[in-house]
């Protein structure tokens, strides 16, 4: 079988929120680009869907915000949390400057789905579903493309940059030499669907208890649904069958009684085991990572999929003018990782901090949460703690624009 290949300014490994958005955008300058999802389609259970303030703004910046929001989403202004039975709304995104002050929940296969669409209008943009990179080319060292297999076999694709956003596992950042510092988590998650109940509570993200915590995000008529554990602690409980999931959700949250009998197997339950993560070089010549590629993030406030499209758009806006001269400088890559690094690093040492004080419940300490005094003190910072959180998880630290003093088609 002859192999095919393909010349382009920019391959990118993983169509995800970030390849997808990198791909639009470099398309957008007039590049041409392929993204590679080794998937046949979008599909998958439970990956991360929040879409934050931060990435409202960008698809405004972009013109695509009204026809992204007319989709099946659910548009959330407050967060709240039930801590020790005692219901706090600990971030309100109305507080954040107009118009993108709210955040949205949408199943991360619509959200590709329409990035997809919109990028296919672009002239130089291509997506090679069921295709896998599986390895870098190079030249003397620098790196000058990927090879993959597709459906009809195996396929070279030459480019001036290669870009892995090929996620946690990444195969293409392995090839690169790269190897991430691992931070040390003491969590899993498990996500499964779980009807509502009858007189559904307020809309609450989590459920916080001394017998660990429970996260509940709104998906119309059921909630997409996630329980911390230790470590490696699935198989413990799944030596105790599936009533003992069952009893765990109910103890964390009473309100879930009526409907934790939806769940008859632990075939209905998926694995999310977290990672922490980040490289100390993202780049070498002709390639870059992104990403979960580069850093992979807890589910701790949801930022992951935010913090990936904060890359590709800085990653973007840096090199679009280098690659329309058909050039990737080593220097442009290291501009994007020093730009990068730091908000990343600050979120990361938040989430850390997060997990060390969900440890104690995790190894079943035994009493609240939290000291009463330490709660009402959080009931009553409650108004300030609602602006901090929501430029906290809504904006992060750093969030990137779309650079619209410059057209798009002269770039090249």
């Amino acid at each position: 079988m002859s192999m095919a290949i393909l010349e382009r300014d920019c391959v990118i490994a993983g169509g995800g929120p970030a390849g997808m958005i990198l791909g639009y955008l470099l398309a957008r300058a007039g590049l041409e680009v392929t993204v590679l999802e080794k998937h046949a389609d979008f599909l998958r259970d439970f990956r991360g869907d929040t879409i934050h303030p931060s990435t409202i703004t960008l698809l405004r910046e972009l013109g695509l915000k009204d026809e992204f929001l007319e989709l099946p989403v659910n548009r959330v202004d407050t967060l709240d949390a039930v801590v020790d039975g005692t219901r706090l709304t600990l971030v309100d995104f109305s507080t954040l400057p107009k118009p993108d002050n709210f955040l949205v929940f949408a199943p991360q296969w619509d959200f590709l789905s329409f990035l997809v669409r919109e990028a296919a209008a672009l002239p130089g943009f291509e997506l090679l579903m069921s295709t896998e990179a599986i390895g870098l080319t190079k030249t003397y060292g620098t790196v000058t493309g990927v090879m993959a297999v597709g459906p009809d076999g195996p396929v070279e694709i030459r480019a001036t940059l290669t870009v892995a956003a090929d996620g946690r596992f990444s195969t293409l950042r392995d090839e690169a030499g790269f190897t991430p510092v691992e931070l040390g988590v003491p969590i899993d998650v498990l996500w499964f669907d779980l009807p509502k109940p009858p007189n559904p509570p307020p809309t609450t993200l989590g459920y916080l208890s001394p017998n660990g915590f429970v996260v509940t995000i709104e998906r119309g008529d059921h909630y997409q649904s996630g329980m911390i554990i230790r470590k490696g602690g699935l198989d413990a409980l799944k030596a105790h069958g599936i009533d003992s999931l069952r009893r765990a959700l109910v103890a964390i949250s009473p309100v879930l009684e009526p409907v934790v009998g939806a769940l008859t197997s632990f075939d209905e339950v998926k694995l999310l085991s977290v990672q922490l993560n980040r490289l100390t070089r993202w780049y070498r010549d002709g390639f870059i990572c992104i990403g979960d590629a580069a850093h992979a993030m807890s589910p701790v406030m949801g930022v992951g999929i935010n913090y990936a499209i904060q890359d590709a758009v800085a990653l973007a806006r840096e090199i679009a003018g280098p690659l329309a001269r058909g050039t990737a400088p080593s220097s442009a890559l290291h501009a994007v990782q020093e730009r990068r690094i730091p908000p990343v690093e600050k979120m990361q040492r938040i989430q850390q901090f997060v997990h060390n004080r969900m440890e104690p419940t995790l190894q079943n300490a035994g009493g609240p949460v939290m000291p009463p005094v330490a709660l009402r003190t959080l009931r009553a910072l409650q108004p300030i703690l609602r602006r901090v959180m929501a430029r906290l998880v809504g904006r992060g630290f750093l969030p990137e624009h779309i650079d619209t003093a410059t057209p798009p088609a002269q770039l090249r």
